[in-house]
């Protein structure tokens, strides 16, 4: 199975959406209201890149995106659905669920959210070992290049200016050496 694990704010969710549910109409914190009402809009050529990824490599969607904290697998998959694209097949787990590589590395407040997130997916990985391409897509710097982060992903893809997310020029083609 081929995974995308995919983050929304700054890669499909871009910097001129965020807010946006706060001004939304019958906005709440309500669990019960739709997601679309909750959360801020997804980018209509960012859309449009994730789904040429998912026709030409088949993969699937898995949130690793902190929306997760706000939804249920069911009403995120209703929120894609709205939205033009494939639903997600899961939610990474939270932290507290974990127990792979939590106690291998020194936790640092600089990388507090990158390190969180990362120890998530590696659980995913643990836990599903039918997953035989897979990448990390997200605006937080999770890349082990450099080789010091024991904690960082090798199969990961940066969207460093969240204005342009997974729109950026090369980043589709980055993914898709990833679940090729």
């Amino acid at each position: 199975m081929k995974v995308i694990f995919l983050d929304h704010d700054g890669v499909i969710c871009l910097s001129n959406n965020w807010g946006g549910r706060y001004k939304k109409k019958g906005y709440d914190s309500n669990p019960e209201t739709p997601m679309d009402t909750r959360m801020d809009s997804f980018d209509e050529k960012a859309v449009k890149v994730l789904n040429s990824i998912i026709e030409n490599t088949g993969c699937e969607i898995v949130v690793s995106s902190d929306w997760k904290r706000w939804g249920t697998l069911e009403q995120m998959q209703e929120m894609y659905i709205k939205r033009g694209i494939k639903p997600p097949i899961d939610l990474t787990p939270n932290l507290q669920e974990c127990s792979v590589h939590g106690n291998t590395f020194i936790w640092s407040r600089e990388w507090d959210l990158e390190q969180t997130r990362s120890i998530e997916i590696k659980q995913y990985l643990h836990d599903h070992p039918e997953i035989t391409h897979w990448v990390a897509v997200d605006d937080l710097d999770m890349s082990d290049e450099e080789g010091w982060k024991n904690w960082g992903l090798n199969n990961f893809v940066l969207t460093p200016k969240s204005s342009e997310g997974i729109k950026q020029c090369g980043i589709k083609e980055r993914i898709l050496k990833y679940l090729q």
